[in-house]
């Protein structure tokens, strides 16, 4: 049997994978998780809704494949001590405008807000991800406080850019942003507490 190389069951098997992920995050991010349905992801990938099953088991183990992110922070203690805030907010925005990040924060965002369950995915992203980052600078005992200001000032300008579309935020380029949000980034992530 002569088969094509990309056309391997391993090969096809990644691109079934990949269309179905790209139709969650895009059907979890526009409707949140409660109203997606296998079914309707399913149709997206144009696919059958047994094999979003075979993939992921149900529609929990889809989400968690969904919203698996890496924000790939960068390494504040090799940076210059005087870019750190700017270093985080280009990061922040690169995330959340770029796909498939952008579905995904967007997905956690409008999830967590709601569902307890979902809160914890995004809590662990924070600790696994955020909260090493800023250790790696400034007071290891203030990392918490600090990492946790960060995490609000980059959420709330979430909040307003994606979800409220508050039309002075929306308006902003990325550019203006980083100019008004990297100061407030930087006293955080240099501040010492007290």
């Amino acid at each position: 049997m002569n088969v094509e190389p990309d056309q391997t069951p391993a090969r096809r098997s990644d691109g079934t994978r990949a269309a179905i992920l790209e139709a969650a995050r895009a059907r979890f991010a526009a409707e949140g998780f409660r109203k997606a349905t296998i079914r309707a992801i399913a149709a997206d990938a144009t696919i059958d809704p047994s094999m979003v099953m075979r993939y992921f088991g149900n529609k929990d183990g889809l989400f968690a494949a969904a919203v698996d992110i890496d924000l790939d922070l960068p390494d504040l203690s090799a940076a210059d001590p005087d870019t750190l805030g700017e270093l985080l907010i280009r990061r922040f925005l690169a995330i959340w405008e770029e796909p498939p990040g952008n579905e995904v924060m967007l997905t956690l965002l409008r999830t967590a807000i709601t569902d307890d369950a979902l809160a914890d995915r995004a809590r662990a992203v924070f600790a696994e991800q955020v909260l090493p980052a800023v250790l790696r600078y400034g007071d290891p005992a203030d990392a918490p406080r600090r990492s946790g200001l960060i995490a609000s000032q980059l959420l709330g300008l979430a909040l307003c850019r994606h979800v409220l579309r508050l039309p002075p935020v929306v308006a902003m380029t990325s550019e203006q942003l980083v100019i008004d949000i990297a100061p407030t980034l930087q006293r955080y992530l240099t501040s010492k507490h007290g």
